[in-house]
């Protein structure tokens, strides 16, 4: 990359990162619960993944890995993509992201109104599906640009560490948490939450949100409609023995969770908060009295075009049925293939306990 790329750090951007608030969320989802806590990130600047971001080039920077100036490449969904054009800023690096033909043209542009480069994918991979597809070409950018640097959120140790200011700022914003819920893509800032959290309230339940369709925790890898949760690979940062269940949540019900946080709570966002404010509103419902925490990881801008365009979920068939009031369960994520919000009480590493995969459908559950 010409070296006319570069521009100065802004060092002054730092002080933005993070110190996000809690908003109690009474509104029902979809029936009445005891209320939870959720952590806004989307009021911090450059959404949750600056944390992240920031982490992993400061960490690179620090072990000589990424040179003062030199250009970051990596792939993307949008969230990281946004955090990191954030810490491009901050530090002054020039920041390459490899997306697909998925983004949204909103993000498409948020993403270069920021300073990004993007680079586009137009086919998912045979194995891998768009996550395959876009590291392929990562490595294709890799190659022609003089040194530059690949963070790797999946597998990079920083992506969770830095989170820890998070879990610091929960520490310091509640009194007692007994059930935290954390949606699961790269395992990040569950990895990096759960370490601090469970030393200040070593009892505390943690619940993983992922997506169906996705293979983190051991269910079949198939196209996904909803982004920035789940995953068809297996990111190491999931640390898979930290949770005490797992819920896989289908994009009708994260829709309608969205639309019902809009329109009741006025915080929203996408996706991912609408998959976790479900299955928290539902272990308040569970468990009367305890106190129950999450993440939303973002706000709803990006999704205008989506999960809150009434076109769009109708051609896609999201508003067509009722919403799940509670999940499916099954004995293993390998007895049955989550359809819909599905719950499982026994979570298993898929690389590190291989085994057969019936994979039945599960009965019932929205598509």
């Amino acid at each position: 990359m010409p070296r006319s790329d570069t521009a100065p750090a802004n060092p002054g951007l730092l002080p933005l990162l993070g110190r996000t608030p809690l908003a109690r969320i009474h509104t029902d989802l979809p029936h009445s619960h005891p209320g939870f806590w959720a952590k806004l990130e989307c009021l911090g600047a450059g959404g949750m993944k600056a944390r992240a971001a920031m982490s992993m080039l400061t960490g690179a920077r620090r072990r000589g890995e990424l040179r003062p100036g030199a250009p970051v490449v990596e792939s993307t969904s949008g969230t990281m993509g946004i955090g990191l054009a954030f810490a491009g800023q901050a530090l002054g690096h020039p920041v390459i992201l490899v997306g697909d033909s998925e983004l949204e043209p909103s993000m498409r542009q948020l993403l270069r109104t920021h300073g990004a480069r993007l680079e586009l994918v137009d086919r998912p991979a045979p194995q891998g599906g768009w996550q395959a597809a876009r590291i392929a070409r990562l490595r294709e950018v890799l190659a022609r640009t003089e040194g530059a640097y690949w963070p790797d959120q999946y597998n990079n140790p920083d992506n969770p560490a830095g989170y820890r200011s998070m879990a610091a700022e929960l520490i310091g914003q509640l009194d007692h948490l007994d059930v935290l819920v954390c949606s699961v893509g790269t395992g990040g800032h569950s990895a990096g939450l759960v370490g601090p959290l469970l030393r200040r309230w070593p009892r505390l339940k943690v619940i993983g949100v992922d997506s169906v369709g996705s293979a983190i925790f051991g269910q079949p890898a198939r196209q996904r409609l909803m982004r920035g949760l789940g995953s068809s690979i297996h990111p190491r940062n999931v640390r898979h023995g930290a949770f005490d269940e797992v819920h896989w949540v289908g994009p009708a019900e994260a829709v309608d969770a969205c639309r019902r946080l809009a329109r009741g709570s006025f915080v929203s966002g996408g996706w991912s908060t609408g998959a976790v404010a479900l299955v928290s509103a539902w272990a308040a419902r569970a468990e009367p009295g305890a106190i129950v925490a999450t993440v939303f990881p973002d706000g709803p801008h990006r999704y205008l075009g989506t999960v809150y365009d009434d076109d769009f979920c109708h051609a896609h068939g999201l508003t067509a049925t009722s919403p799940a009031t509670r999940p499916l369960e099954i004995p293993h994520p390998r007895s049955a293939e989550a359809l819909g919000w599905t719950r499982c009480r026994t979570v298993v590493d898929p690389v590190t306990v291989p085994g057969p995969s019936a994979h039945v459908p599960a009965p019932g559950g929205a598509v």
